[in-house]
């Protein structure tokens, strides 16, 4: 699973522009899958099991990372641009990116000597910031670079601490991985896999995919915000890692159902896998989409916890990654038989 992990984040794609992790995750697919991509670029893979399941049961992960795109390039070469999806801007400064065509470049802005205290002390903008990719104008830029383009935070895979990773787009590529493990194996029951597009930018594959698939009951596997470090207190941690997968009874996108939130527990604690819930209403995932699709969609949210997401470098815990595969396999087929 963590091969899998490392070769997905090494993937370029954040919302529109998927293709990259699409075609590799089909290249990971074994022969046994059916696949399909629909019109707004969702891969939809299928999986005889054993038996035909009481229930259909939907497993999603989105392949869509954050990321950033040109919209204009100024006179002397610089490039301005937007976020695709909610990157805090002061995490981007001075942080080296690259396009898919080898382009590599630089958010930079003015240096702090060259600001007065009041300037300093203000929140950094968008748009105050630009891209350097080494052009002297906008000619030599546009040889490189248009407006349209995407540009993607330059961050490896490592193995750091006692069982961490550290990536970029580990949201969501862990729960792309999960699911590709999942379809590799000899299943009880038939599974029906989305790999959602857009997510980042409000939920917009998974509409699309629920409305088609129609299924009884869908389980979102996701990452999920992660604020235990020094200085912040226990309630506004949100959850921790180490502490096991994240079971959600509400975000900002979704209420989940009582009934689905206590078996998740349940199921956990039988099969002694920690887990945890969020302290606060935080977040959101393609649950905001899926639950409201085809007449209503009973939904489940299962996560690992990550530190610092939507930056260059998200941290996740192996033990806790572990934890959320095996607690999806178990409630997959629980609800199958439901």
């Amino acid at each position: 699973m963590f091969d899998m992990l490392k070769t997905l984040c090494a993937k370029d794609g954040c919302s529109g522009d998927e293709s990259a992790v699409a075609a590799h995750i089909i290249s990971l697919l074994p022969d046994d899958c059916i696949s399909y991509s629909d019109g707004l670029g969702n891969l939809i893979v299928s999986k005889k099991g054993i038996a035909t399941p009481k229930n259909k049961v939907l497993l999603a992960a989105h392949m869509d990372e954050v990321g950033f795109i040109v919209t204009y390039i100024t006179e002397d070469g610089y490039l301005r641009f937007s976020p695709v999806g909610g990157v805090n801007a002061s995490v981007v400064i001075g942080r080296q990116l690259h396009f898919k065509n080898g382009t590599v470049g630089v958010i930079g802005t003015r240096a702090m000597h060259q600001m007065d205290k009041e300037e300093r002390e203000k929140p950094v903008e968008f748009d105050e910031l630009l891209i350097d990719i080494g052009a002297s104008s906008r000619e030599e830029a546009e040889q490189k670079v248009r407006p349209g383009d995407c540009a993607y935070f330059e961050c490896g895979y490592t193995e750091l601490g006692d069982g961490m990773i550290k990536a970029k787009a580990i949201d969501d590529r862990m729960g792309c991985a999960i699911l590709l493990l999942l379809l590799k194996k000899r299943l009880p029951y038939d599974l029906t896999c989305v790999f959602t597009v857009q997510e980042e930018i409000g939920a917009r594959g998974a509409k699309t995919a629920a409305y088609s698939i129609k299924p009884d009951y869908s389980i979102v596997v996701e990452t999920t915000t992660a604020c235990d470090f020094s200085g912040v207190s226990d309630e506004k941690r949100v959850c921790s890692l180490g502490g096991g997968v994240v079971v959600s009874y509400m975000d900002k996108g979704a209420i989940y159902p009582k009934e689905l939130y206590s078996a998740a527990m349940a199921k956990a604690k039988e099969l002694g896998l920690k887990a945890q819930t969020k302290t606060m209403i935080a977040g959101g995932n393609d649950s905001q989409s899926i639950s409201v699709s085809a007449g209503g969609i009973p939904t489940l949210a299962l996560s690992v916890p990550c530190r610092y997401l939507h930056s260059p470098s998200c941290m996740i815990n192996k033990n806790d990654a572990l934890a959320l595969a095996s607690l999806t396999a178990a409630m997959f087929c629980e609800l199958c038989e439901k």
